[in-house]
């Protein structure tokens, strides 16, 4: 915990804070603005499906660039300021360092996705959706999103460990937010490969057309899917990890 704080308190001048605040706005404005020009074309349509369905294509989005964004200004501050040695002669293993700015970039993303649900159930209540609000739907949606967003933070941490030029990682996290927006257009077997699909794969609700219609399912929990995000993500940062360990002090 001590060395989870030490990242926040490096992190207090980097405007981390402001960047997430940034990324919200724009997402959920993007977001909110395609959902009620929906709602207003069809309001026998209007739902929290139809807002959980466009915020998870979101997220696929804007959180690869977000978590690149948020690892390199985290991880950054070792390489620019040469602090390695300092932090190894205050008896810190790179091991505890590593995990500690994992933790630190989970944290802050969990924030996003904390605000982003409350804003949801904000813009439903506004737009007085007939339904009940689906608090199952609403924590399966944040769970997905924070499970993939694990081993999308595993990832960037691991290049923007590896790599000083941050330029690499945050063009990752462009690359990936290009690959989460059109995931659901892949084949099933390449899309479960890249794990910015999760964003949309992990959501628990989808769509289809029927007669040039589109229709919201609700997806029954499926484990393996979960399953995956949570493996890919534990292996990538094992394998960042022990790279990060290895390397010359």
């Amino acid at each position: 915990m001590k060395a989870v704080g030490l990242e926040f308190y490096k992190l207090r001048r980097k405007r981390v804070l402001l960047m997430i605040v940034l990324f919200l706005t724009v997402e959920l404005g993007w977001a909110f603005v395609s959902a009620g020009m929906a709602i207003s074309r069809n309001p026998e349509k209007a739902g929290w499906e139809g807002v959980l369905v466009t915020i998870a294509s979101m997220n696929g989005l804007f959180l690869p660039i977000l978590s690149a964004v948020v690892v390199s200004r985290i991880c950054d501050m070792e390489h620019t300021g040469n602090t390695w040695k300092l932090l190894m002669a205050a008896s810190f293993k790179r091991s505890g360092i590593y995990a500690a700015k994992y933790a630190c970039a989970c944290l802050l993303l969990l924030l996003f996705i904390i605000l982003q649900s409350m804003a949801i159930l904000c813009f439903g209540i506004a737009n007085g959706f007939e339904q009940s609000f689906p608090l199952s739907l609403l924590l399966r949606f944040a769970a997905g999103t924070m499970l993939a967003s694990l081993a999308v933070i595993a990832l960037q941490q691991w290049i923007s460990f590896s790599v000083k030029n941050q330029a690499f990682g945050l063009g990752l996290g462009m690359i990936g937010g290009f690959i989460g927006m059109a995931a659901d257009l892949f084949p099933e077997a390449v899309r479960r490969i890249f794990i910015w699909s999760y964003y949309t794969g992990l959501s628990p609700i989808s769509y289809k057309y029927e007669n040039e219609t589109m229709e919201f399912v609700t997806r029954g929990f499926e484990p393996y899917l979960p399953a995956a995000a949570l493996l890919i993500g534990a292996a990538v940062y094992l394998i960042g990890s022990i790279h990060a360990s290895r390397q010359e002090e």
